[in-house]
């Protein structure tokens, strides 16, 4: 299976991943300085363990669901295992990311109104 395309995917990735931490920080650092801090930006300051539990969670979930996908596509014959196993990432991803939400849903009290 050839995955050189996903190298230029990572960097744009990593690339916007930077920026994205780099703004949400100089946001932060403005606001403490002007004295800005009310209910409407509590969410820039969440509790950091309580966010980090989650994306771990998050993350274990759909990594397994992955793994799970690459088990069934070497599962199946060498002329289907390539697709089978490509279909079952995005799948089996999607899956993992539904499970996560409705657990995270379920863990926090959130109805979703």
């Amino acid at each position: 299976m050839n995955v050189d395309f996903l190298i230029p995917i990572v960097i744009f990735g990593s690339i916007v991943y930077l920026f994205k931490s780099l703004s949400d920080n100089r946001l932060r650092h403005k606001l403490i300085e002007r004295g800005q801090l009310d209910e409407s930006v509590k969410y820039l300051f969440m509790n950091g363990d309580q966010n980090r539990r989650f994306t771990s969670l998050k993350w274990g979930i759909v990594l397994i669901a992955i793994g799970c996908a690459f088990l069934i596509g070497q599962a199946f014959g060498q002329d289907l295992a390539e697709t089978i196993t490509v279909g079952s990432i995005f799948l089996f991803g999607g899956i993992g990311f539904l499970v996560y939400y409705f657990l995270v849903k379920n863990m926090t009290g959130e109805t979703g109104e």
